[in-house]
């Protein structure tokens, strides 16, 4: 079985990074964001798509992009946390799966960085994220590329992730979705978009790839 793990939010909590990131960029463009907005809930899809809908029309995405970026790279990156029972995770599933690989929307250079940083780069062949210009964001396109460039069968596949994003991409190669419950998306949201199995732990998701 080959194992895609989704990153934000499935094996590190980017929330604090991403938030302040976020605020960073509209402060330095003298764009104040309405207060009732929960930017958690935009953890997850691709940045383009985020930028576009918190600007509105007419707004400067591309610049509102470029410095969410400058702090993010230097310090947002780090802002960051693994999951607890993410690691006991990994050592089981690595002991079985035939590989392992994250598969994430945000782009590889910043996701390699993370990676490396928790020490996760040990557990996986590839990491597989978006390019900066926006492209292999889409979650369906990078799940193909995937499948391409590894030469792994959509039903010998898994993905894990906390999102629709990742249940819908699943769905759409037919590949095995496997929603989880820490990360920013809803169970019910999970099932609704084909989420075949959940988990509240990461201590599940071993038993049930495996058993």
């Amino acid at each position: 079985m080959h194992v895609l793990f989704d990153l934000d939010g499935t094996l590190t909590d980017p929330k604090e990074g991403f938030v302040r990131s976020i605020q960073f960029a509209f402060s330095e463009l003298n764009i104040e964001l309405d207060p009732d907005i929960n930017l958690e809930s935009y953890i997850g899809p691709p940045i383009h798509d985020t930028f576009k809908k918190l600007c509105g029309a007419g707004a400067p995405v591309d610049q509102a992009i470029s410095l969410y970026r400058q702090r993010y790279t230097t310090i947002g990156l780090f802002e960051n946390e693994l999951y607890e029972g993410i690691l006991e995770c990994l050592e089981q599933i690595i002991s079985r799966a035939d590989s392992i690989h994250v598969a994430t929307s945000k782009p590889t250079v910043y996701s390699k960085r993370i990676i490396q940083h928790f020490k996760l780069d040990q557990y996986f062949v590839e990491v597989f994220g978006s390019n900066l210009d926006g492209t292999l964001s889409d979650k369906t396109e990078l799940l193909d590329h995937i499948l391409q460039h590894q030469q792994i069968a959509a039903e010998d596949t898994v993905m894990v992730g906390d999102t629709r994003f990742d249940m819908i991409a699943a769905k759409n190669h037919d590949i095995r979705a496997l929603g989880v419950l820490w990360g920013y998306g809803s169970a019910e949201d999970l099932k609704n978009t084909g989420a075949d199995q959940l988990c509240s732990h990461p201590g599940e998701i071993y038993r049930q790839i495996f058993t």
